[in-house]
């Protein structure tokens, strides 16, 4: 299984995240059969949030854990706060963070938290409150570590003057077609095209700089559905042929699915990132995981980028 070292060695975690938000799908019996072939797969770091499904996904999970025997030492767990939408506010509030972890805990059935992130920002958050959150919850020993969500470098900047704990993780939107993270850098100062516009701040520089690991979210994913969800899967969609054909081509020279050629693209950038997939299909899971065992060429990453549709200015 390929590993991703977080920080000078904090901690070493799989490349790959299984995504739990479609969990409340499955049955207890089904969801135990998904985190044990994950496990087995070498996927034992789990990725969930308060807001999927109002915290059906993690009650879901919780269920599925407590039917298996495997010592809570042998998993990460990481979960999001801070969107509450039964409320329809973003909440980093001190009292909001407390009470959305001790409500993780609780419905996941676990004792501590490997990893919280904050959970997309809340645009009238008092930092001095997350950092008190924050320093309660690592002296009670129930989260570990911190990170964010879908922020940029200056809220992360700002965030870091007032907690003491490192932001290891930024859990970002990034795919062969949802690319933004990294177009802007090679198209910026041209007027002639929509990629030259700066949609994030350099974020992943500013990860790289800081040594902050990007969790990367959707890599099969195109666009949004009209609830703000990430749209559907590009993988033989017939809206992106040129794509598909060259996904193929290297599915065949290196014996893997299409799926593991598109997460093998995240995986080949320097920054190390992690990629979060969201299928409870044991065998798509087995299927994408096998990007593990690519490494793309320079040439080949380029062609896949130029076969989603951008061009080299």
């Amino acid at each position: 299984m390929k590993t991703i070292s977080i920080q000078g060695g904090k901690m070493t975690v799989p490349a790959f995240i299984l995504g739990c938000m479609r969990m409340p799908r499955l049955t207890p019996q089904e969801a135990a059969g998904v985190i044990s072939s994950a496990i087995d797969m070498g996927v034992n770091f789990f990725d969930n949030a308060t807001c999927y499904t109002n915290g059906q996904a993690e009650e879901r999970f919780g269920e599925g854990l407590s039917l298996l025997d495997i010592p809570r030492e042998k998993m990460t767990i990481q979960t999001k706060c801070g969107i509450c939408v039964d409320r329809g506010v973003f909440d980093w509030s001190e009292k909001n963070i407390l009470e959305s972890v001790d409500d993780s805990l609780r419905r996941m059935r676990v004792e501590y938290l490997d990893i919280l992130l904050l959970h997309r920002p809340d645009l009238i958050y008092e930092p001095e409150e997350v950092a008190s959150a924050f320093d309660k919850l690592e002296k009670s020993g129930k989260v570990r570590y911190f990170g964010v969500s879908n922020l940029m470098p200056m809220q992360m900047e700002y965030l870091s003057m007032y907690v003491k704990q490192p932001i290891l993780f930024n859990q970002l939107q990034l795919s062969l077609e949802q690319s933004q993270l990294l177009d802007q850098l090679l198209y910026m100062n041209n007027k002639t095209t929509d990629f030259s516009f700066d949609r994030d701040n350099s974020t992943l520089d500013y990860c790289r700089m800081k040594g902050i690991t990007v969790q990367a979210w959707s890599p099969l994913q195109y666009g949004f559905n009209a609830g703000g969800c990430p749209g559907g899967c590009f993988i033989d969609d017939p809206q992106f042929p040129e794509l598909n054909a060259a996904l193929q081509e290297l599915a065949d020279k290196y014996g893997v699915s299409k799926s593991a050629i598109a997460v093998a693209w995240i995986l080949r950038h320097p920054a190390k990132m992690q990629v979060l997939l969201g299928t409870m299909n044991p065998a798509h899971l087995a299927d994408s995981i096998a990007a593990g065992d690519v490494e793309l060429t320079r040439e080949e990453w380029y062609k896949l980028y130029l076969a989603s549709g951008k061009y080299l200015p």
